[in-house]
Formats: structure tokens, sequence, C-alpha cells
């Protein structure tokens, strides 16, 4: 699951909900977080991030506040230790949090929402507050902590002004002694600075000297005495202090099922306005989710792209009966980023997360989001990009239910073309079995034309600006897209000759590449986009005829017997072959040859799934058969029905008297 997070960005989602979240134990729970499996639990989430939402952006941001020690502090209760004036005056911050957080809710009861019952949750324990209050300020135990504490220190304030008086009056009245005019304290000990010459006049201890040796720092013996006063009101100080530590910390104990409850329910409301807070950020909004298998994408963004240049996207499935998209179009067209969209979006939704869409989106509930996006190479476990596509994908297959929404970017790719398309096949047939909801992207035809024949899947693509040679970035569904590659070479200037070399390459020799206009001088790239759609309609009208005869997509490949080589010395209307595709003139329809020249001068021609005979001077050549099947293919499972072939092939293994073969042009 860690990977599908990671390959379609989810967890860059919830490092940015983190920063949003004042408490690192919630940050930390934010990025643990997955995708709910209950549509109640869902629901409910999402609910407290409109409401969150909703409070935000009418009395603005919560008091909520950093809680990182408290769950220190609360670990050492009990253990026979004192607490220290800094955790006391963090204790402090916390309550005073939580009494602000209280007070914030119930301004926010008139909303009607449910998060602003947490303001009963939250004890504002005034007794605790107010003595932490009184006790501790400015890092240090106050003198209105006790009547002791207060006396000791005014005893200590008394004696210090005695000292310092004494001192002053000392350096005033022989200032020869003296290196300084002002007294110091070493030690702990009030002492002047006497000049070395001049220590024997001064009677007292020497506590300390100069590095030079020319200062001693004398503390004077009528002093003595009043110091030694100061050092036993210092020690009764320290015990007066540890006193009330320890009763600050009895009576911390006292709240701590208290405290900890404030704590829990502070880290919940962090957690939950945190997701507003990104809501607001991502210009997001609540999107209903639902278990009927349904996502509906209404201006749906990518939220890690730039708001200001992405594309939005409209996408749909599990409506209507579609459980597959298959994805087509140019490269760096946006596929890949419509297919983690789609992903990314569904995993923040089943999260309880608001989505940057437009109202009338929906969401399915998934049991897991499986996906195979990117090469995928691997160099740790000497893995091909092929090879890895495929491991993963087994473990897709392996993985998938009905419930299970399936992401699969450039299907089949990365192996011989022809075995890749056979693939993306199978992979799709087998996927379609588990009926699960499937995302698809492919460059494959054959691909095109298995989603355009099979219920339940439907085909996409992504827009290209033919005119200025830029990807528009728009998912249209229900159209199969092209490559563009061709165009887009020639658009860039490379050299015709080149162009029509990689078509034949591309697609074998045609008879409109041979054609006069087409030379290298006055070339048009639109000819062979011209060809892609010829090719477009002609599959097109096997599919129909397909359709019609019932032959499934096993048989429209199979080969059989090879057919009869055709005579060079053709004559005009004899010129043409079974399987070719021709242009029908007057009307300029799309058909195909299914029966050879008659005495009249008429072909049969396969229009749009109906048969006639049209003057072979009215048809001309689009793309000829051989350019469109194999030399063996027969052409009996497009043309013939399945009655009709079943009794061809008893009647070619022994005679039945109660079988007839109609001929006739009408007959399917």
């Amino acid at each position: 699951m860690n990977t599908t997070f990671n390959t379609l960005e989810f967890d860059k989602i919830l490092t940015t909900l983190a920063e949003y979240a004042c408490s690192q134990r919630v940050k930390n729970r934010i990025l643990d977080l997955k995708p709910y499996l209950d549509e109640f639990e869902v629901y409910q989430k999402t609910k407290d991030t409109t409401e969150a939402k909703l409070i935000i952006e009418t009395l603005s941001n919560p008091p909520l506040t950093t809680m990182d020690s408290i769950d220190k502090i609360l670990g050492l209760l009990g253990k026979d230790c004192a607490l220290t004036v800094d955790h006391l005056t963090k204790l402090e911050q916390f309550l005073n949090a939580c009494r602000r957080m209280k007070v914030y809710l119930n301004r926010a009861e008139y909303l009607n929402v449910d998060i602003a019952t947490y303001g009963a949750s939250i004890n504002p324990m005034d007794e605790l507050y107010n003595e932490i209050n009184r006790s501790i300020r400015n890092g240090a135990v106050s003198d209105t902590a006790s009547t002791q504490l207060r006396d000791i220190r005014r005893s200590l304030e008394g004696y210090q002004e005695q000292i310092k008086n004494k001192l002053e009056n000392m350096l005033r009245t022989n200032k020869k002694w003296y290196a300084d005019n002002y007294y110091t304290i070493r030690n702990g000990h009030f002492t002047l600075p006497v000049k070395s010459e001049f220590k024997s006049q001064v009677n007292g201890s020497v506590i300390d000297k100069s590095q030079t040796g020319s200062t001693f720092f004398i503390e004077p013996t009528i002093v003595n005495k009043l110091q030694g006063e100061i050092l036993s009101l210092k020690i009764d100080e320290e015990n007066e202090v540890i006193r009330i530590l320890y009763t600050l910390t009895d009576l911390v104990e006292k709240y701590s099922s208290e405290l900890n409850i404030n704590v829990e329910a502070i880290e919940i409301l962090d957690f939950i306005f945190a997701k507003a807070k990104l809501s607001i950020h991502m210009k997001s909004i609540p999107v209903p989710i639902n278990t009927n298998k349904e996502i509906i994408i209404n201006q749906g963004r990518h939220p890690l792209l730039n708001e200001a240049t992405a594309i939005p996207l409209d996408f749909r499935i599990g409506v209507d009966g579609i459980t597959g998209v298959i994805i087509t179009g140019p490269n760096t067209g946006g596929k890949t980023v419509a297919l983690k969209t789609v992903g990314l979006l569904s995993l923040m939704a089943q999260s309880g997360l608001h989505v940057p869409v437009k109202e009338g989106s929906k969401f399915s509930m998934h049991n897991i989001v499986l996906c195979d996006i990117g090469d995928g190479q691997s160099i740790t476990e000497n893995l091909s990009t092929f090879s890895s596509h495929i491991t993963n994908i087994i473990s897709i297959i392996e993985s998938a239910t009905f419930e299970s929404l399936v992401l699969l970017d450039e299907l089949g790719s990365g192996t011989d073309p022809n075995e890749g398309m056979g693939i993306a096949v199978a992979i799709l047939e087998e996927l379609k079995a588990k009926k699960c909801l499937i995302v698809a992207t492919t460059h494959y035809p054959e691909v095109k034309i298995f989603t355009q024949n099979t219920p339940g899947f439907i085909n996409a693509r992504m827009t290209f600006d033919r005119e200025n040679l830029k990807p528009e970035y728009k998912l249209e569904i229900g159209e199969a897209g092209e490559s563009c590659a061709l165009y887009i070479s020639k658009r860039l200037g490379l050299p015709i000759h080149m162009v029509q070399r990689a078509y034949h390459i591309a697609y074998g020799p045609s008879e409109l590449t041979s054609k006069p206009e087409l030379s290298k001088s006055n070339y048009d790239i639109e000819d062979i986009s011209e060809v892609n759609k010829v090719v477009s309609e002609v599959l097109d009208e096997v599919s129909e005829v397909k359709k019609h005869s019932q032959a499934s997509l096993p048989n429209i490949i199979k080969r059989v017997e090879p057919k009869p080589k055709i005579s060079t010395n053709q004559t005009r209307r004899d010129k043409f072959s079974i399987g070719d595709s021709v242009i029908v003139y007057p009307q300029k329809l799309t058909g195909i040859i299914y029966t050879t020249t008659n005495e009249k001068g008429e072909l049969g021609v396969q229009i749009k799934g109906k048969k006639q005979f049209i003057n072979h001077k009215r048809l001309q050549l689009r793309v000829a058969a051989k350019e469109l099947y194999p030399e063996d293919y027969d052409f009996s499972t497009i043309f013939d029905s399945v009655e009709k072939r079943k009794a061809t092939h008893v009647l070619s293994k022994r005679y039945d008297p109660n079988i007839v073969i109609n001929h006739s042009n009408t007959d399917l």
C-alpha cells in the first residue's frame, strides 16, 4: 500500500497536511493516515473536515498550541519526583490553550456543528491553572507561592541591603585602597576590589584575586556575619521552593485524568482542523462517497500541480455499466497525470479529506487501490522495465477484487509491440473478469479496438492542438486518441522522405503513399492523418461486421487456408480483392469488398453491416486488404454468419441433403 501511496503521491499530500498540525504526535498520526474501509467512517471523517472548515471561515483559526512536552510531563507523574518550573510553565500554557479552545468552541455552537460539542469535554481545571499561575512567574517560583517564601525573601533583601550599604561606605572612606569604586560578588560573597599594596589595611577574608595579582577581592569582616545569615536564608528559600514544587506536582497528579482527556480532545481537534486548513489551501470541497463503484470527477485538479496552469479533469467510471476506461493520446499529453489524478483524489476522498473538484463529483469506496505507473526498472533486483511491470501486474491481478480500483500506465509497453498488445488485452480481460474498476493508458491501436468492442469498456483520449503542436491536457471520454508522432515530426521539420519511410515501416506500403500528388515536393502530413482515419474507419467497419456475425476476437485473428493469388493481368474492374477497403461514390462511404466482380461489373461491398452490389466504376481503393490482414486471412469469419460457417464446415466433410447454403448477396 505504501508503494501505491508513493506512486500516486498521496504521501506528499499527507506531508503537506502534517504541516498544518501543531503537535508532533498529531503530525505523526497524519503521516500514518490510510483510507478508511468503512463507508460511515469516511462520511463522519469528511463531515468533521467540513464542520471545521466552516468554523475557521466564520471565526478564524482555532487557538491550538503545541503539546510536544505535555506527554513527557504527564509521564513523570507518580514517580515520586517534583515537576520543574519549566514543566509547570508549559502545563500552564497548555491549560490556557485549553481554556481558550473551550471558549472558541462555545462560540461555534450557534453554527450547529457537532465539533462544537468537543468544548464540553475540555476541562478548564480552574484550581490547577490558578495555582500554577499564582506560584510560577517569569520562569521562577513567585514570592506569592507561599507566605513563608515571601518572608524568607524579604529577610534576604534586608540583609543584602545592609551589606551593600556597609561596602559602599567603605569604598567612599578610603578610595585609594580600592582598584574600582564598586563592590563585586565572588563565589557568592560580597567583596571589595583591594589593591595588593593595601590588602593588609582591610580586615577580612581573601575570596579571590585578579590574574595579574594586582587586585585582591576581600570579604570584609564587618559583613561576614551578615553573609552567614544570607546563606542560611538561601537554604531556607531553596527548601521552601522544593516544598512548593512538590505541592504543585501533587495537585497536577490530582488532575491527571482530566489532563489526559484534554490532551486527547486537543489532539483530535488539531487533526480535524489541520484537514480543514488543507481544504482551504487547496480550495477543495467535500464529496459524497458510495459503494456503487461510481466515480464522477467534475473539473478535478491534481492538488500538487499549479492551480493557475493545471487543466481540470472531467472523468467518470462505474456509470452506465462502464467499469474500464482506456486512455490514449500523444506522449506528454497528460495521460499519466489523468491516471494519477483519479487515483490520488480517490485516496483523499476515502481518507476523509476534501477534494479539489467541483460540485456533482462523487467517489467510490475501494478495499484497495492498485497501480502500475512509471518505468519500474529495478537495478537492485536486476529487473528490466518490462519484467518489473509484469511482476507488479501479477501481484495486482492476485490482489484485485470487485471492490478494487486498478490503475495501469502504458499497458503492455517495454517489449515487442505484437506480444505487448496481446499481453495488454489478456490483462484487461483478466481484470474485467474480477469486476474491478480499471483505468489504463496505452498506445496500442489493437487495445483501442478491444476496448471499443468490449461491453463495459470505453475509450478516452487526451486532446492535442495540431496547429500549435501542444497537448491540451483535456480528457475526452468516448473517443480513442492518436499518438500524432508522424504529424508532429513532419511539423517540426523531419525530412519528408524520412516521414514517408517511417510510415511505410509502421503501416506497410499503401496505394495512398504511391500517388504522384504525395511526392516529396508537395507531400502534406495531413495525408498521413487521413490514412490513420481510413484505417480507423476500416477497423470500425470490421467491428460492425464482427458484431453482426457474432464472431469473437480470437476468430477475427484466426489464420486458415491461404487464399488464391490474384492474377497481375487484371482489368480495372477486377483490380479489387476481397477485404479491400474502398470509397463508395458519390456518398463517399467506407466499405469492405466481400465478393469479387460479377458478370455485370459489380462487386459485393459491405457498408455498415449491410451487403450490396455496386458497379466498380463507383469504387476507389482506400486501403488494400494485404495492408489490413495477414496473407492467409479467413474472410468467412467476417462476412459469413456463424450458421453458414458451421454448414460449410459440415458439407466439407460429408453431404447432408438437409443443409442448403444461400450464396445471395444478402446472406450473412
